[in-house]
């Protein structure tokens, strides 16, 4: 933690929201333990660190104040009305500050989302923390100050500036994905309200529901609670008369897999633990290893994969075998093809299988974080649309030059061609393998996140418009909309260039050598030529880069993550606290010669 006090700076954005209109600011907080919480709403970690407050705001009460303050990432993230609909999906219930110019995000100096900042009763910052996991040692903080200040006097424990909104009356709210059923149904997560929604074949009549509608990890029938469930999958016939369930589930904010028997909603927990991957558990035993935010699934190669968007990696799920594990990637949040044991992905959010040219399949994913479409093929993965992490917009034509936002669902259409749900366009796209090509099938959707191809209808889950609908489709060619992430730049000098990251373990926690050593720091640029040394893995908080001559910018994309335990205890518990940097850098003279990045200092 940081160990000086610094006065807080000003609250400065567009709006507040969960405040029944009114504004906060500094002076309002006084007598609070506040706790800034920057992110944004495409970003997984930060869906979980959202989560992970939950457990603090029931503990803590009024005495303690989380204030998201939302600073976008993508272009749809600046619009008001979409960040009102994320507040909602997601639960939040705490005051947001709409940060749409990063005002408050650059006064606070974040350089990573989620960054949290604890903010003491007087109005001081006192500690800061980076990325994930930081439940244990946010605990601590909190309890520390809530004592020291009602022993002081200035704790003001009672009041709250969270006013709820209204619920609103939809059948559905924000659903996620669809699935087809047999006899025409169709079964949809109904993702805000924590259950399972059977429609007809009209969309509109419900014919069942699985679930009690509560947040929960409960099995059973009638008492059966998930926790924003998205993806689903249904078994081949022989696979489901032998295990007994005729479908899986993937219950992303439980971290679990769920089997449902349709005939009679029954519940069961098929794969996970209920807490969050952070290290590998070494066992395939599904039930014993721990998932981190399953977010769609497919039946491909004799299995069920998994798009594990929580750490950027595919899984399987083998239901006969009772058996789990990595299918493809390395948790390292970024684009990079190649054998699945090497790729990066960045929340893969959308699964479907297809034939391949030679008549096999081929398993076709989009991955979210870098608005791309690739597909997976003989033991590789490929992309076909995509530009990296910081690259997106609404551009037609050659695939190579095509761009996307946020893209959520993917399917296959009669044709061949695949139809992407472009989320954060509120558009369905196409490709064409053979033209590789792209063009916009249909604008102006709410939110589409799924797509769900039904003989001759095409269907989209229009997630923020909730419901399911069937556009009218036709062919247009979009060009010209081409984003990217804009973030105040660091300057850093020519040549050498010092890395630290700043990381102590939280009190009563020490650095865990059980699995070898416990940290681990990989670095990588866009474009990759902007280093000429010290790319790659390495097990040091610092290292020394070089950067290369004749590249004026680029990024600087660092992922660090350290394993601690309980320092003193017979059986300790153990986490793994992990970040994801992408550091916008500018080569001047009068740069820096070091950067320090604060996973927890």
């Amino acid at each position: 933690m940081t160990a000086s006090r610094v006065r807080a700076a000003p609250l400065v954005g567009r709006g507040w929201l969960n405040t029944g209109g009114r504004d906060l600011d500094l002076d309002s907080l006084k007598g609070k333990v506040v706790v800034l919480d920057f992110w944004t709403f495409c970003c997984i970690n930060c869906l979980h660190v959202l989560d992970e407050l939950r457990p603090l705001e029931a503990k803590y009460g009024d005495a303690l104040v989380i204030v998201g303050v939302h600073s976008p990432k993508f272009e749809h993230e600046r619009d008001p009305r979409a960040l009102a609909a994320a507040v909602e999906r997601y639960g939040v219930e705490h005051p947001v500050l709409d940060d749409p110019n990063l005002t408050t995000w650059d006064a606070y100096a974040a350089r990573a989302w989620p960054t949290l900042v604890v903010l003491d009763p007087e109005g001081y910052a006192v500690a800061t923390m980076a990325g994930e996991g930081h439940l244990d040692a946010l605990d601590a903080v909190i309890g520390d100050l809530v004592a020291a200040h009602t022993a002081k006097g200035t704790l003001e424990p009672e009041g709250s500036p969270y006013v709820a909104a209204d619920p609103a009356p939809t059948t559905l709210r924000f659903p996620g994905k669809a699935i087809a059923l047999p006899g025409g149904d169709v079964l949809v997560t109904d993702s805000a309200r924590h259950r399972l929604v059977r429609l007809a074949p009209d969309l509109a009549t419900v014919t069942a529901v699985v679930g009690s509608g509560e947040r929960g990890r409960t099995d059973g029938a009638a008492e059966a609670r998930f926790n924003e469930p998205q993806g689903l999958v249904l078994l081949p016939e022989e696979v489901a008369s032998r295990v007994g369930y005729d479908l899986v589930v993937a219950d992303t904010v439980n971290h679990l897999l769920r089997g449902v028997r349709l005939a009679d909603g029954a519940v069961t927990t098929v794969a996970g633990t209920g807490a969050q991957w952070r290290m590998d558990a070494g066992t395939d035993a599904a039930l014993e290893t721990d998932l981190s935010s399953p977010w769609d699934l497919v039946w491909f190669d004799g299995k069920v994969v998994v798009a594990m968007a929580g750490i950027h990696q595919l899984w399987y799920f083998d239901p006969l075998k009772g058996t789990a594990g990595v299918y493809a990637g390395t948790t390292v949040e970024s684009l990079k093809d190649g054998p699945l044991d090497q790729v990066w992905m960045a929340q893969p959010s959308g699964l479907a299988v297809g034939a391949s040219e030679d008549g096999g399949e081929r398993l076709w994913l989009v991955d979210s974080e870098t608005s791309s479409l690739r597909y997976v093929e003989d033991g590789a993965m490929r992309t076909v649309v995509g530009q990296g992490l910081f690259d997106f917009g609404h551009v037609d034509g050659p695939a190579a030059e095509a761009l996307m936002q946020h893209p959520l669902g993917v399917a296959v259409l009669p044709d061949g061609r695949i139809a992407v749900a472009d989320t954060y366009n509120g558009a369905l796209r196409a490709y064409d393998p053979r033209a590789a090509t792209v063009s916009t099938l249909a604008e102006g959707l709410a939110e589409p996140s799924d797509v769900l191809v039904l003989g001759d209808r095409t269907l989209v889950v229009e997630s923020a418009a909730h419901r399911l609908a069937e556009p009218g489709l036709g062919e247009s060619a979009v060009s010209g909309r081409h984003h990217r992430v804009t973030r105040k730049r660091t300057k850093v000098r020519p040549g050498a260039l010092r890395l630290e990251v700043l990381f102590a373990p939280a009190a009563g926690q020490k650095l865990d050598y059980t699995y070898g050593s416990p940290i681990r720091v990989t670095v990588s640029a866009d474009p990759p030529q902007l280093l000429a040394e010290g790319a790659g893995a390495g097990e040091e908080l610092g290292r020394d880069l070089v950067l290369a001559d004749g590249v004026e910018r680029g990024v600087l994309q660092v992922v660090a993550q350290a394993a601690t335990c309980d320092a003193e205890a017979e059986h300790p518990a153990c986490q793994l606290t992990r970040q994801d940097w992408g550091v916008p850098i500018e080569v001047a003279d009068d740069g820096v010669a070091s950067l320090r990045l604060v996973l927890r200092d």
